[in-house]
């Protein structure tokens, strides 16, 4: 790992969220993923997963979490089993988790080779009536690959048939949503490595230079400030690319009078931030762009202010429609008529304004969290509105990640990221 080691207290804390929303007599398993085959003897570069990182700081291939808050003997309540290292693999594959450094990450006293599975699994499950799943539940999600996880669920029914099933998704959705201090801590050096990245580009993006170029030097800055890179597939979309929602080829050359849109952001500590600005490429926008980059920013200013406790999510959208809707009337890209004969289910607006405005963000990009109860403080979300114009080769989106305050105004954690029209313009012509 590139980042700094992690204090245990918080995985402690995540393990106390999630065991005291179990019920009586259940045990709740969490896998790492697989390494990722491309061909002959390739790999991925290995990703763990979220819940058990959330849940253990253990930040490595074949990992199991295991919980158990009622089990007779108090040493396995809390278990981690992790991969026998030797001295072969140290020399072939570098360091790997001993059971003391594994105590050491995860606040977890007791580990046991993986190769102890089976046999502990078994003990412990004499013990429990109820095993809590690991299933991905996500609202975006379209998983065809078979996971870890999904394995281990097949051959735990097996195996254990006359057990009751439970799913641990929802208590993790509840919990991962509103996060700890720690966590906003991380989120917040993600998106201070993400600033970086950005101001280096205001000084080297000029007409001539390859949306490739832009990806390269932000890697290098992401990379040097201790991120493993990006926290997703960076979006660089010079011209009328950008009016392509999910733009990832970044192979174009940049022209003269164009913007570009960028929607890229460092990860650090397995904790994603979530940036896209837009910048004309010469360096100064036309009236036209400015007029429309100004609205964007109003409709996300206007967004933000809405983000605070007991704000529903379907609902706060509903109202980004109407101040978008406003805010396109003023361009001239809609009239009252257009508004008057919208389709409630696809009004107006959404010719020009087709994504959504926030989602949650933290160890995902699109993160966990409830989206069907009220906001709660310390939920992160992102604000992202956009507005998309084909017809004119211009796609503007602004976006930051912002923490729900208790009382008050949200907290933005790129609020020292350039965002104002004069401000970019002064430092990309400096």
């Amino acid at each position: 790992m590139k980042y700094e080691q992690i204090s245990n207290k918080l995985f402690i804390k995540n393990r106390k969220k999630f065991m005291a929303k179990m019920k009586p007599k259940s045990i709740a398993v969490f896998n790492s993923n697989d390494v990722y085959p491309i061909s002959a003897d390739s790999t991925l570069p290995f990703e763990q997963h979220r819940d058990i990182f959330y849940l253990s700081g253990a930040d490595q291939e074949e990992t199991i979490l295991v919980l158990f808050p009622d089990a007779l003997n108090k040493l396995h309540r809390e278990v981690l089993f992790v991969r026998e290292t030797n001295a072969h693999i140290a020399v072939w594959e570098g360091e790997k988790l001993t059971k003391e450094k594994a105590t050491e990450v995860s606040g977890i006293q007791t580990v046991y080779w993986l190769s102890d599975f089976d046999k502990v699994f078994f003990d412990l499950m004499t013990e429990a009536d109820i095993i809590y799943f690991n299933t991905n539940e996500h609202y975006r999600q379209a998983v065809e690959t078979q996971t870890r996880e999904d394995r281990f669920i097949q051959k735990c029914k097996q195996q254990f048939p006359a057990h009751l099933y439970a799913k641990s998704n929802p208590i993790l959705q509840e919990i991962r949503g509103v996060k700890e201090p720690e966590e906003i801590a991380l989120m917040q050096t993600a998106c201070n490595i993400t600033e970086k990245g950005f101001r280096r580009l205001l000084d080297f993006i000029k007409p001539g230079v390859w949306e490739y170029e832009i990806e390269a030097e932000l890697l290098h800055e992401f990379v040097r400030n201790r991120s493993k890179g990006f926290a997703y597939t960076p979006i660089i979309a010079g011209g009328n690319n950008a009016n392509v929602l999910h733009y990832i080829e970044n192979n174009q050359q940049c022209k003269d009078g164009d913007l570009i849109l960028m929607d890229v952001a460092a990860e650090y500590a397995n904790y994603s931030s979530d940036l896209t600005r837009t910048i004309p490429i010469n360096g100064k926008f036309t009236t036209r762009q400015k007029a429309v980059y100004e609205a964007v920013l109003r409709v996300k200013n206007e967004a933000t202010a809405m983000l605070v406790p007991g704000t529903i999510w379907a609902e706060y959208h509903k109202e980004c429609g109407k101040i978008m809707t406003s805010e396109l009337l003023g361009l001239g890209l809609l009239d009252k008529a257009d508004v008057q004969s919208q389709d409630v289910n696809w009004p107006a607006y959404k010719k020009y304004f087709m994504h959504g405005t926030s989602h949650h963000i933290g160890l995902n990009t699109h993160d966990y969290g409830a989206l069907k109860t009220p906001m709660k403080a310390n939920m992160v979300f992102t604000v992202e509105p956009g507005i998309y114009i084909p017809e004119e080769k211009m796609g503007i989106r602004i976006e930051d990640d912002v923490v729900i305050q208790e009382k008050g105004a949200p907290f933005n954690l790129m609020a020292n990221i350039p965002i104002e029209v004069n401000e970019i313009e002064t430092l990309m012509n400096s």
